[in-house]
């Protein structure tokens, strides 16, 4: 049987982009509004904010997902909020995962966006208030539609990079099949079995899949660049 058919693979993969589609679409609605935030703001609070969405690019992923862990488990500021709601953990759950991956891929949405909305000429927002536009309608009406690199960014970095998640996924999450096990630990798990084959052929399609996702995102921007 090919390995790539194998359900003990299909499955991981799937999963794997469900959580990464999922957290880029939360990550996009969370970021737009603190990057917009951060671009625009003069406040002495500025560099905390920044170095507290920075965070996660130097942190080891398992200090990440310890910390995690106790705050969405059971008896966690988070967790036990939750288990009250729904009756169910947040730890070793879908659920948690999106939130460890929200965390973990934060700056890679917010700096990108952070990035565009800092590039846009402050004379074209002015002039969009001065006609009456709210700083809401101005924000949809210029901001946004002069930013989309910078959303084709923060999108396409924030799905790559949870795609690619294994420290913080495997302490929140687990290693649980069809619920928790992602493709990064379905082929940490080949590996300590010495399956070298399927191994190999999980990290080669994720190695593949991250080439053209950026090629794309790099084709993409160069093209509306020359608009």
């Amino acid at each position: 049987m090919d390995e790539l058919t194998d359900m003990s693979i299909i499955a991981p993969l799937l999963l794997s982009m469900q959580l990464a589609f999922v957290t880029t679409v939360v990550l996009i609605l969370i970021a737009t509004p603190l990057a917009w935030w951060l671009s625009q703001t003069s406040s002495r609070y500025k560099p905390v904010a920044q170095a507290i969405v920075a965070m996660p690019i130097v942190l080891p992923p398992t200090v990440i997902g310890f910390y995690l862990l106790i705050l969405l488990g059971p008896h966690g500021a988070i967790g036990s909020w939750w288990v009250q709601i729904t009756g169910s953990a947040l730890t070793f759950s879908f659920s948690g995962l999106v939130i460890a991956s929200c965390v973990y891929s934060l700056p890679f949405a917010v700096q990108p966006l952070q990035s565009a909305f800092e590039s846009l000429p402050r004379q074209t927002l002015e002039f969009a208030w001065t006609q009456g536009a709210s700083k809401l309608d101005a924000f949809f009406a210029v901001a946004v539609p002069m930013s989309v690199r910078g959303f084709i960014g923060a999108a396409v970095l924030a799905f790559a990079h949870t795609l690619g998640e294994f420290g913080v996924v495997l302490m929140v999450g687990g290693n649980i099949p069809g619920k928790t096990r992602v493709i990064s630990i379905a082929i940490y798990d080949q590996v300590e079995t010495l399956n070298y084959g399927a191994a190999h052929q999980m990290s080669l399609l994720l190695l593949v899949f991250a080439f053209f996702v950026l090629f794309g995102m790099f084709i993409i921007n160069k093209r509306w660049s020359m608009r």
